[in-house]
């Protein structure tokens, strides 16, 4: 289930507020400029689905987001817990950073943990399956696909070439919870 913790910058273990009521997490997002929705496939989606029938399932939705927002491309990315590089690729993005451009992911299957830094507070959003989150251009975060990943997901991009982190130096990541899976 969707979940979203909200902390002070200053306190990573006590959250401040906590829900699985997805409207309440739709708003309280929204009041920081972050997108979270809630799709559903448009047909038929096997467990063994290939990247074509993944992107085919759900090209109604993409396609409306491109419209809207004006995304150059998109893909599919996945990771299994027997991945030899899963480690490399969590540890990756573990840091506070920014991108110049939106983080658009819409988890197909599994989860993944989006954690925000705005103003003086830390949104940790726990997505599931059927969950696209949008992370504003330049907004601190860090993602947490978990010890054990198990995850597949559609990325959109204004330029996939300028998809680059940009560090920020602040060690604030390692003051809040990890996803634990």
């Amino acid at each position: 289930m969707s979940k979203l913790s909200v902390y002070r910058e200053s306190d990573g273990d006590t959250p401040i507020r906590v829900s699985e009521a997805f409207d309440e997490i739709v708003a309280e997002l929204a009041a920081v400029d972050v997108r979270l929705e809630r799709w559903e496939a448009d047909r038929p989606l096997p467990d063994d689905a290939d990247n074509d029938t993944i992107i085919a399932a759900y090209q109604t939705e993409i396609d409306r987001l491109v419209s809207e927002r004006g995304y150059q491309s998109f893909d599919v990315v996945s990771i299994s817990a027997d991945n030899p590089d899963k480690d490399a690729f969590r540890t990756k993005f573990l840091d506070e950073h920014t991108h110049g451009e939106d983080e658009v992911r819409f988890f197909v299957r599994g989860q993944g943990l989006f954690i925000m830094h705005i103003d003086d507070k830390v949104y940790s959003m726990l997505c599931e399956k059927n969950d696209l989150i949008s992370v504003p251009a330049n907004t601190r975060h860090w993602f947490d696909m978990g010890p054990n990943p198990n995850f597949t997901a559609i990325r959109l991009f204004n330029n996939p070439e300028g998809w680059v982190a940009q560090f920020t130096g602040d060690d604030i990541a390692k003051r809040f919870p990890l996803l634990e899976n």
